[in-house]
């Protein structure tokens, strides 16, 4: 990774050489590519349409203007409170995704990110290089059974991610995506953290489950069930005890 940081008129660009060889701040606008889509929502995604694919084909890359979420974002849509460089979420998540990804975790290599700083408050973007091949797991579910064996290693790869100190704030049924050899990879790092083990990994394990209930809920005809998610316990904490 080769790490650059470069001040604009009113905030900073960071970004890889390696994966970009220069940007501009019009990169971090969807008309400052040949090629754009919106990154269409699985049902009942939470997601705010704030995500494109942009680029062409073999190379694209998915660029993401952070939102708020909740109650505070129907009153404030994009706007956080400014607290210094380091701490704002688009280089927080893209320097936290780089140490992932140099560290052979599956997620998105990071390739550059902005903040642009009004008074006491910021807006912020991200883009990374897009995974070919992957559908979020709320997608694949509807699509397809899958056996014990899927959920257990699901389950494992879920661990790996434990293992490494690595705190996911929203792990969700949208954020996992499984590619082609049905290997797991996570999306979406905003506000996530590298953490001591503790209670936390219990709670994002939950927060999963409650996810997929709630896809579940809003399709009965979902490929989940109680004995898919006991084995992915299994895989977990059998990758837990022999780690």
């Amino acid at each position: 990774m080769t790490e650059t940081v470069e001040k604009t008129p009113n905030g900073a660009v960071l970004y890889d050489r390696l994966v970009i060889s220069e940007i501009t701040e019009d990169r971090f606008r969807p008309e400052g590519w040949l090629h754009a889509e919106p990154v269409a929502g699985s049902h009942g995604s939470t997601g705010r349409g704030n995500t494109m694919f942009v680029g062409n084909i073999p190379r694209q890359f998915v660029l993401r203007h952070f939102m708020r979420g909740g109650l505070i974002g129907k009153v404030v849509r994009d706007k956080y409170l400014w607290t210094g460089e380091e701490t704002t979420r688009s280089f927080a998540e893209w320097r936290m995704l780089a140490k992932m990804a140099d560290s052979g975790l599956r997620v998105p290599r990071p390739a550059a990110a902005r903040y642009c700083r009004f008074g006491p408050f910021y807006t912020a973007d991200i883009i990374t290089v897009r995974i070919p091949q992957v559908r979020s797991l709320s997608v694949l579910l509807a699509e397809e059974k899958f056996g014990e064996e899927f959920w257990s290693e699901l389950g494992k790869s879920i661990q790996s991610f434990h293992a490494a100190g690595i705190y996911h704030a929203d792990m969700n049924a949208h954020n996992l995506q499984i590619d082609a050899k049905q290997q797991l990879w996570m999306l979406d790092f905003d506000r996530g953290r590298l953490l001591s083990p503790g209670p936390w990994q219990q709670r994002t394990l939950s927060r999963l489950h409650r996810s997929l209930e709630k896809v579940r809920a809003l399709n009965p005809a979902l490929n989940f069930g109680n004995d898919d998610w006991e084995a992915l316990l299994a895989g977990y904490f059998d990758a837990s005890r022999s780690a």
